[in-house]
C-alpha cells in the first residue's frame, strides 16, 4: 500500500478511536482490548524482523507505537521501544537502536517488570556487542542471566548463552564462543525457539571456521540451513550460503565457494539492496513521534477536560483538528516520499555507473587475455617446428619399419599438438562459437588408427587392451575436420586409458543413416574403469572439472579435455552423452555427420607428387630466421633437394643481403629481433618488386592474411608445416617467376 494512503488510514483510525473514547467510559475491558491490539502488532513486527521482512515489521511497529502513545501507557511504550530497538538493529542504525532500548530499560526498571527487563537486557547486550562496547555488553548480559535465574525464567537462559557466544566471537575467542553455544543449545531447543536455534548454528559454524574446522562447520551450517528453509528465514539462508562459501574456500574448492557466494549475494540483494536504506530513512521519518505526540496528547487531554460538558463543540473541535492533521501529514508524507524516490534514483544511477565501469574493465581484461594467448602460442609453435622438421628428416633417411612406425606416430602427435595449441588460442572462440571448421578429405579409419597408435604406449603402460570396431561399409574417404575429430577422440580415449587399469577399452564406429552424399556415424568409447558417480556426471563437462580432488591428485590432468570435447561437438552440430556407473566403467557416445568425398581435386600430398623437382635445382633461396635449430632444419630440407641456401639471422641482415646478392626466393620469418619480417619485406620491395617472398611464420593467420599480402608477401607457409605443402608452394612461386622472366 502506498505510504500516503497508509498514513491516511492510520490517522482516520486514530480519529475514530478518539471519537469512540469520547462516547464511552474508561473501563477494564477497553484497556485489555488495547493491550491485546498492541501486543498483536508487536508480535507480528517481531516475526517479520526474524524473517527479514523489514517493511512489514516497520508497518506493524508504527501502528503499535501510535496506539501506545495514544493511550499514554509507559508499559506499552517500553514494549514498542524494545521492538523498535530490534528493527533499528537490523536496519544497521545501532545508535537509534541503543537509544530505543535504553528508553525501554528505564521504564521497565521503574515498573519493576523483570520479565520484560530481562528481554531488553538481552537485546541491549546484542546491540552493545555490535557497537564494539564489549564491557557494557558483558555487564548487561550478566544482569539478564542473574534476573532469569532469580525469577526462574529458564526460557531466557538459552538466548543469553547465545549472546555470550556472539560476544566471545566478536572478541576473537572462538573456543569460548562454542562453549557458550553448546550450553545454550539444549535450552533453546527445549523451548522450540527456532529462530534463535538457527542463529546459534550459523554463529557456531563461524567459530568452527575460525578454528579451521571446515568439516564440523559444514555439518553445523547444514542444520542452520535446514531451519532457514523450513521456517522461511531468508536472512539465515543468506548467512548460511556465505558460510558455505568460506568453508569451501578453506577446502580450496574455489568454484563451489564462488557459486555459494553468488547465491548469498543474490538473497542479500533481494532482501536489502536499495530498500534497506529507504526503509531506514522511512523509519526515521515515521517513528520520530515521541515528544511531539506526547505534547499533542497532553493538549488533547486538556481540551477534553475543558469541553466535557459540550459534546457538540468537542466533536467539532476533534474533527477539525483531525482534518488539519490529515492534510498536514499528507502533505508532509508526499514531500518525504518525493525525497526518498529521488534518493533511490540517485542510488540506482550510481549502481549503473559502477556496472558500466565493471563492463569496461572486463573488456580490457578480455583483450589482454587474447593478446597473451596469441603471444604464447607463437612461442610454442617455434619449437614445435623443430619437432616436425626433424621428424620429416628422419623419415627421409630410410628408417627401419619399427622406427618408421614410431616416427609416423611422432609426426601424428606433432600435428595433434599443433591442433591443441590452436585450441588453446581458440578457447575464447569456443565459448563465443567463433571457431571455424575445416572441410577437407581424409581417411577416417586411418585417422582413428593413428590415434590408437599414438595412445598405444599409454594403454600398454596401464595394461589396458584397445578394441577397435570399424564398420567396413563406411567409405574410405570422407569430408570433414580431421584434426577436430582427432582431438575429440584423443581426449575421450585418453580419458578412458587414464581411468582404467588392467582393463579393456572399446572404440566403435558404425553408420546410422545415409542421405544423398552425407553419412551420419555413431561413435562409442567404452571402458570398464573406475566409472563416474551420478553426482559428478552433472559437472564433468565443465571447464577445469574432474571427479574429485583425490582423482586430480591420483590421475593428474587439467580437467579441460571433456569441456573441449563438449564445445567442439556443439560447434560440429552434435552433443556428448555419458552412461556410467561408479566402479563399473563409462561409455561416451556422440554422432557426427560427414560428407561422402568424391575425389574431384587433389590435396597437397598429390600436388607434391607432381612437382618437377628439377625446377628447384641450383635455385638460390635466402632463409631469414633467428632460431638456429629452425635455420638448420630448413637448410637441410632445402639442400637435400639441391637448392643453394643462405641464411640471415634477422631482418636488417636480410635487407642487406637482398641488396648485395641475387636470390630466386626469400623465406621470411615474422617475429625477429630488430625489425620484423613485415618491415624487412617492405624495405626489400622498395628496390626489388619481383623476387618471390614467402612468409614462413608461426604467428596466427586468421586475422592477418590481408596485412601479409598488402605488405609485399607472395604466399604464406604457417609453421610447423607439412613438407608437401612447403615444396608445393616453393615450386609454385619459382615456376611462376621462371615463366614471367
Amino acid at each position: 500500500m502506498p505510504t500516503p494512503i497508509r498514513k491516511f488510514i492510520l490517522i482516520i483510525s486514530f480519529v475514530c478511536c478518539c471519537f469512540a473514547y469520547s462516547q464511552t467510559e474508561k473501563g477494564g475491558t477497553k484497556d485489555e482490548q488495547v493491550k491485546d491490539s498492541i501486543e498483536h502488532y508487536l508480535h507480528k513486527a517481531s516475526l517479520s524482523i526474524d524473517k527479514a521482512k523489514l517493511e512489514q515489521a516497520l508497518h506493524n511497529a508504527i501502528i503499535a507505537k501510535e496506539m501506545a502513545l495514544q493511550n499514554r501507557n509507559l508499559s506499552y511504550r517500553a514494549q514498542t521501544n524494545t521492538i523498535l530497538a530490534k528493527l533499528y538493529r537490523e536496519l544497521g542504525d545501532l545508535d537509534k537502536a541503543e537509544e530505543q532500548i535504553l528508553d525501554a530499560i528505564e521504564i521497565q526498571k521503574s515498573d519493576n517488570d523483570k520479565a520484560k527487563l530481562t528481554k531488553s537486557y538481552i537485546i541491549y547486550g546484542s546491540i552493545a556487542t555490535q557497537l564494539g562496547d564489549y564491557k557494557t555488553a558483558h555487564e548487561v548480559l550478566e544482569s539478564a542471566l542473574a534476573l532469569s535465574k532469580t525469577e526462574h525464567m529458564k526460557s531466557f537462559e538459552g538466548v543469553i548463552k547465545l549472546n555470550f557466544g556472539l560476544l566471545a566471537l566478536a572478541q576473537n575467542q572462538p573456543d569460548l564462543a562454542i562453549k557458550h553455544f553448546n550450553s545454550g543449545l539444549p535450552i533453546i531447543d527445549s523451548y522450540g525457539q527456532s529462530y534463535n536455534k538457527a542463529k546459534l548454528y550459523t554463529n557456531k559454524a563461524r567459530a568452527q571456521i575460525a578454528l579451521n574446522q571446515p568439516e564440523e562447520a559444514k555439518k553445523t551450517n547444514d542444520l542452520a540451513m535446514q531451519i532457514g528453509n523450513d521456517k522461511g528465514y531468508l536472512e539465515v539462508r543468506s548467512e548460511s550460503y556465505k558460510l558455505y562459501s568460506e568453508i569451501y574456500e578453506q577446502q580450496k574448492e574455489y568454484l563451489t565457494s564462488l557459486n555459494n557466494l553468488k547465491i548469498h549475494q543474490r538473497i542479500k540483494d533481494s532482501l536489502f539492496n536499495v530498500n534497506k536504506e529507504i526503509i531506514a530513512q522511512e523509519a526515521g521519518a515515521k517513528l520520530n513521534l515521541d515528544q511531539n505526540n506526547v505534547l499533542i496528547e497532553e493538549l488533547t487531554e486538556e481540551n477534553i477536560q475543558q469541553l466535557k460538558s459540550l459534546k457538540l463543540g468537542r466533536l467539532t473541535t476533534i474533527l477539525s483538528i483531525a482534518l488539519i492533521t490529515i492534510l498536514s501529514l499528507l502533505t508532509l508524507s508526499l514531500y518525504k516520499n518525493n525525497n526518498l524516490r529521488a534518493r533511490a534514483n540517485e542510488l540506482l544511477q550510481n549502481k549503473n555507473t559502477e556496472l558500466i565501469l565493471a563492463k569496461e574493465n572486463a573488456e580490457r581484461a578480455s583483450e589482454a587475455k587474447v593478446q597473451f594467448l596469441s603471444t604464447i602460442t607463437h612461442e610454442l609453435r617455434t619449437p614445435l617446428y623443430a619437432v616436425t622438421g626433424l621428424t620429416h628428416l628422419l623419415l627421409e633417411e630410410s628408417p627401419t619399419p619399427n622406427q618408421k612406425e614410431h616416427l609416423n606416430s611422432l609426426k601424428f602427435s606433432g600435428e595433434y599438438l599443433l591442433s591443441l595449441i590452436n585450441n588453446i588460442l581458440d578457447l575464447n572462440k569456443l565459448e563465443a562459437n567463433k571457431v571455424e571448421l575445416e572441410n577437407t578429405s581424409f581417411n577416417l579409419k586411418k585417422r582413428i588408427n593413428d590415434v590408437l597408435i599414438a595412445l598405444g604406449k599409454s594403454a600398454k603402460d596401464r595394461n589396458n587392451k584397445l578394441h577397435y570396431e570399424f564398420d567396413n561399409s563406411i567409405p574410405d574417404k570422407l569430408k570433414g575436420d580431421p584434426l577436430k575429430v582427432s582431438q575429440i577422440l584423443i581426449n575421450l580415449i585418453g580419458n578412458s586409458i587414464k581411468f582404467t587399469q588392467n582393463g579393456d577399452i572399446w572404440i566403435r564406429v558404425k553408420p546410422i543413416e545415409t542421405l544423398e552424399n552425407k553419412m551420419l556415424l555413431s561413435f562409442e568409447i567404452e571402458d570398464n574403469g573406475v566409472g563416474i558417480s551420478a553426482k559428478k556426471q552433472q559437472t564433468i563437462f565443465e571447464n577445469f572439472t574432474q571427479g574429485s580432488v583425490q582423482i586430480n591428485r591420483k590421475f593428474g590432468g587439467t580437467g579441460l579435455g571433456l569441456s573441449i570435447v563438449k564445445n567442439l561437438l556443439a560447434i560440429m552440430g552434435s552433443e556428448i552423452k555419458l552412461e556410467s556407473s561408479l566402479g563399473k566403467g563409462s561409455k561416451f557416445l556422440f554422432d557426427l555427420e560427414f560428407e561422402i568425398f568424391k575425389d574431384q581435386s587433389t590435396d597437397y600430398l598429390a600436388e607434391a607428387k607432381k612437382i618437377n623437382y628439377s625446377v628447384l635445382v641450383d635455385k638460390k633461396i635466402l632463409v631469414v630466421e633467428d632460431n638456429k635449430i629452425n635455420q638448420l632444419i630448413t637448410r637441410k630440407i632445402l639442400e637435400k633437394n639441391k637448392i643453394v641456401c643462405d641464411v640471415a639471422d634477422n631482418g636488417d641482415i636480410a635487407v642487406s643481403k637482398a641488396k648485395e646478392h641475387y636470390f630466386d626466393l626469400i623465406l621470411m620469418d615474422i617475429h625477429m629481433p630488430g625489425i620484423s619480417g613485415i618491415e624487412a619485406t617492405k624495405q626489400i620491395r622498395e628496390f626489388d618488386k619481383e623476387i618471390p617472398i614467402i612468409a614462413l611464420t608461426a604467428v596466427t593467420l586468421d586475422d592477418n592474411l590481408d596485412e601479409f599480402y598488402d605488405n609485399g608477401f607472395n604466399d604464406i607457409i604457417p609453421k610447423p608445416y607439412k613438407t608437401e605443402e612447403f615444396f608445393t608452394k616453393l615450386h609454385k612461386a619459382l615456376a611462376k617467376k621462371q615463366t614471367t622472366s
